[in-house]
């Protein structure tokens, strides 16, 4: 055939996938179906490729191109045939509306329907039932996205005001991809929620799809959903619109958005109906990255015109390359949203980044807070160590599976890296000494002077890393099974072997993860969020991005990341701000949240991360992962090396029974056979003896780049066709999870140094210093630092003056307030500063201790609970006494003193002292000293 029929013999079978009837001019029947195509329709202005009728009547043209042939102008042909169409044959309009060019390989499809109508590049062709809908729009999407009314900005924070007007403005332009970087915690998701219900009431969007990356995140959009109060007619959205949670392979036709992970929407295009719910807990960021994935194909199910808008949650790296072909497979606008843009993600919006919204300039909004890191350093976690053999020695071994331990006699010595603790062996000495360092400093370097556990989320290395931290910090801690608790996407699930049936229609074993009843991650996790309980919680994955948990105050990270929009995501779990009484409704005695604390006990704040983290010979990337992505029959240089050196480093650990039983399932091959046939297919020697052997290419001659790569290409595929059968992948698997964990229970850790790191002592360095230079400059306008200077000290001080100050520290350049400068001296001078910072009179202290260093910075109510007790000793020395009932008054006089700085008898009038009698009853219990009592009291307590 020629390229040309080569290219009609693909259009007549992408034509009859989506549901036309394919003929040849000289067999017209237009009545045959709802959309028939017929071939080299004859015209005066000459014969079209295919006139395309619906319901018998005339509704576009394709025009037909060898492959390879490039389709940009190729419109002005397709015109031809639009406008020249006679008046007399049946049509819906003229010129026609529509019209295709396409080589099969490549189809563009131009709606003149549209405002200044433009052609795009279409995964294939739309369906009979998709054109006739759009012919009989009054106004086509295009068209009404630049007709919508103007922003109702209620409930809409600033950034989300922008971010929505910004990306209106490129869909009015025709622009099909738009990214929004908005910081985590400024909203995206309610900024999403917001822009698509105008999409759906205003420009009458047929259905949006709304990707999420982990069920998880689904299940929290649609709550978002479920919230959203239309501020034009006061309904919830799923009240005026149906709202699916794509939970099985098919969407409702009559939802109007579908949320749905990724991954299952991959799979009803793949054709998989055995798609399995677990699939969807995990984070894509853990996901296998390769350059050529396998294809998806067209799916009469899920037509490529199903959704008018996509939008990708917390979009990333990952689906820019297994993942883009869903995005690119439907004819939809596509609009992402993310806190970390990477280079790969601002290119695959071609560079349309409609809003810029980072965490630095959402932390100076107050839309999000700041960080701190703490750095725990130990001497296993950075050198390793030696467990030293000896015969009789016995030590516990652990199968990773079940976690049963057994004793096995080490004669040797068994020497680890850092990086092996909790993959090969474990030491729990180790574990225990991150905790217990964490638990020291918890309420004397970061959290000084409170008494409550903060909401802390501990980022762990595995599920059995994950169970070994939560045990340990139980223990540590001293309580019980709620304050800890454990939630990873395997949380409610249970890993099982059951009996199914292949495609040769045989009975196979397959481990698959099934729900259990009794474990819920999301209501776990809710507790975490809500309740007092659990204070602490133990992860790997399922909250490292994107979850909301607002009350979160630390992180602890046991684990590495490679990934720099990884680390920020898990970074961004801390930055959530939260109304103060929200906040102590699950710590009881934080005040406010103003930043959080970034523990580092693995040294991940100091390693050099990458934009990108592709598929490498690294142990980033799970081994059950990577054979998922070989069992699609990807064949990519990098997923193979990484194969070969983890199958090397199993067999290490293998004993005789399981090395058998794998040789057996590989067909006779044993595993360092299996690793270093893939090592051969990588080597350009042997490619070049390939090409040699195959007779394309002279021993003599020098291969050229394309040879070397098909010849790589070729060993590649014979060497992964053993781990096409799935049962030599559960056989490594299986092989893998009961390999043994050595458990050094002998080897103690020492701590090296913990601390704050150098980043944020330079930090509060800065802040005290410049809050030492705003008091000298601000001495002779703000009265609450003035009467410092003048003697005695506060004389004539107010508390409207505190407020005052409070007021200029907040605006920039400082930005602070008193928990801030608080912590930075708690930082700076640790020796100096005595309790915590509780109220906004503490501020006096604060001032006075910048003036005089040697006065220690003590909590202001500290310093009057000392002179009010002094002074009743000084009346008691005098003579005085007081009865129970004026004692009851003395202090609560002092109180208010604490917390307003002067008494006044005005105040009382109002509570606490009404309760006690009011003004009538001072009078009667003190009499004519009354007045003197204040005088003395305000001039003594305040000095």
């Amino acid at each position: 055939m020629t390229p040309e029929q080569k290219a009609r013999q693909e259009i007549d079978k992408q034509l009859e996938a989506a549901g036309w009837i394919v003929q040849d001019f000289r067999d017209l029947h237009i009545t045959a179906g709802l959309g028939v195509a017929v071939r080299e329709f004859r015209l005066k202005t000459g014969n079209a490729d295919y006139l395309l009728y619906v319901d018998a009547q005339i509704i576009g043209v394709i025009e037909a191109k060898p492959e390879n042939h490039t389709l940009t102008g190729v419109e002005t042909q397709s015109a031809k045939y639009t406008s020249g169409m006679p008046e007399e044959y049946p049509h819906y309009r003229l010129p026609l509306p529509f019209a295709y060019e396409s080589t099969g390989a490549v189809t563009q499809f131009t709606n003149t329907l549209n405002p200044d109508p433009r052609s795009r590049e279409v995964f294939t062709f739309h369906r009979p039932e998709e054109l006739l809908r759009l012919v009989e729009l009054e106004t086509q999407v295009r068209g009404r996205l630049q007709q919508l009314p103007e922003l109702n900005t209620q409930r809409l924070w600033p950034v989300q005001i922008k971010a929505i007007q910004k990306l209106e403005q490129s869909l009015a332009q025709n622009r099909p991809r738009a990214l929004i970087q908005m910081a985590t915690g400024s909203g995206k998701t309610f900024t999403a929620a917001s822009f698509i219900y105008r999409l759906i009431k205003f420009a009458d969007a047929k259905r949006v799809l709304f990707l999420v990356d982990r069920a998880n995140l689904g299940r929290q959009t649609l709550r978002e959903f479920q919230q959203y109060v239309s501020p034009y007619n006061g309904m919830t959205f799923t009240d005026e619109y149906n709202v699916q949670h794509l939970k099985k392979n098919a969407v409702d036709p009559v939802s109007r958005v579908c949320i749905s992970t990724i991954q299952r929407v991959y799979s009803i295009l793949q054709g998989d109906s055995d798609f399995e719910e677990a699939n969807e807990e995990g984070s894509m960021f853990e996901t296998a990255w390769v350059k050529e994935p396998v294809p998806v194909g067209y799916n009469p199910s899920l037509p490529i015109e199903e959704f008018d808008f996509i939008v990708c949650d917390e979009c990333h790296r990952s689906i820019y390359n297994l993942w883009r072909q869903v995005l690119e497979y439907f004819d939809s606008f596509i609009i992402g949203l993310t806190a970390t843009p990477s280079k790969q993600t601002i290119g695959f919006f071609n560079n349309n980044l409609v809003m810029d919204y980072g965490h630095n300039q959402a932390v100076a909004d107050g839309v999000n807070v700041g960080f701190d890191v703490f750095r725990i350093k130990t001497k296993v976690t950075t050198d390793g160590a030696t467990l030293e053999g000896e015969p009789g020695l016995f030590v516990p071994h652990r199968d990773r599976r079940t976690r049963q331990q057994v004793l096995r006699e080490v004669t040797e010595d068994y020497k680890y890296a850092g990086k092996q603790l909790d993959r090969d062996v474990v030491n729990p000495n180790q574990i225990r000494l991150v905790v217990r360092t964490f638990r020291d400093r918890l309420f004397t370097d970061m959290f000084p002077g409170r008494t409550e556990v903060p909401k802390t989320l501990v980022f762990a290395k595995d599920d059995s890393h994950a169970d070994d931290i939560t045990k340990i910090i139980r223990e540590e801690f001293g309580r019980g099974n709620d304050f800890c608790q454990k939630i990873t996407y395997r949380t409610g699930f249970v890993q099982v072997t059951k009996k199914v049936k292949g495609k040769d229609g045989k009975e196979v074993e397959k481990t698959v993860w099934e729900k259990t009843a009794n474990l819920k991650p999301e209501e776990v996790l809710a507790e975490f969020r809500n309740s007092y309980n659990p204070r602490i919680a133990v992860t790997v994955d399922m909250i490292s991005t994107g979850t909301d948990v607002k009350p979160l105050e630390c992180l602890l990270f046991m684990r590495t990341i490679n990934s720099s929009n990884y680390y920020e995501q898990m970074k961004g779990r801390g930055v959530r701000i939260i109304d103060a009484d929200a906040l102590k409704m699950v710590t009881p005695d934080a005040k406010c949240k103003t930043r959080f604390v970034l523990v580092d006990a693995v040294g991940v704040t100091e390693q050099k991360k990458s934009d990108s983290s592709p598929i490498d010979r690294k142990p980033s990337v799970p081994l059950k992962r990577v054979l998922e992505t070989v069992a699609k029959g990807v064949v990519d240089p990098d997923l193979s090396s990484t194969l070969a050196a983890r199958l090397t480093r199993l067999d290490k650990g293998l004993d005789e029974s399981q090395r058998e039983k794998l040789t057996e399932l590989a067909g006779g091959k044993d595993i360092p056979t299996l690793a270093q046939n893939i090592m051969t297919a990588l080597n350009p020697d042997e490619q070049k003896n390939r090409l040699v052997e195959k007779g394309e290419l002279a021993e003599t001659d020098d291969p050229t780049e394309n040879q070397l790569d098909k010849a790589e290409r070729d060993l590649l595929k014979k060497a992964m066709k053993p781990f096409l059968d799935p049962k030599l992948r559960d056989g490594i698997l299986l092989a893998k999870s009961i390999c043994d964990q050595v458990i050094d229970e002998v080897t103690p850790d020492e701590l090296i140094s913990a601390g704050y790191d150098k980043a944020a002592m330079e930090k509060a360095q800065s802040l005290v210093q410049d809050f030492r230079q705003f008091i000298e400059e601000n001495k002779d306008e703000l009265d609450a630092i003035r009467v410092f200077y003048s003697r005695p000290y506060r004389a004539g001080l107010s508390f409207k003056a505190v407020k005052e100050l409070a007021e200029a520290i907040k605006a920039p350049p400082l930005s602070a307030n008193p928990d801030k400068l608080w912590a930075a001296y708690q930082a700076v001078e640790p020796q100096a500063v005595k309790g915590k910072c509780g109220k906004l009179v503490d501020l006096i202290a604060i001032v006075r201790h910048a003036i005089d260093p040697d006065q220690p910075l003590v909590p202001y109510g500290e310093t009057v609970e000392e002179q009010y007790a002094g002074w009743l000793a000084d009346q008691e020395a005098a003579g005085v006494t007081f009865t129970s009932e004026q004692r009851q008054w003395l202090d609560a006089i002092k109180e208010h003193i604490a917390s307003s700085l002067t008494i006044e008898r005005d105040d009382f009038e109002y509570a606490p002292f009404t309760q006690l009698g009011g003004l009538g009853k001072a009078h009667d219990l003190f009499g004519e000293k009354l007045n003197a009592i204040l005088a003395d009291l305000n001039a003594r307590l305040a000095a």
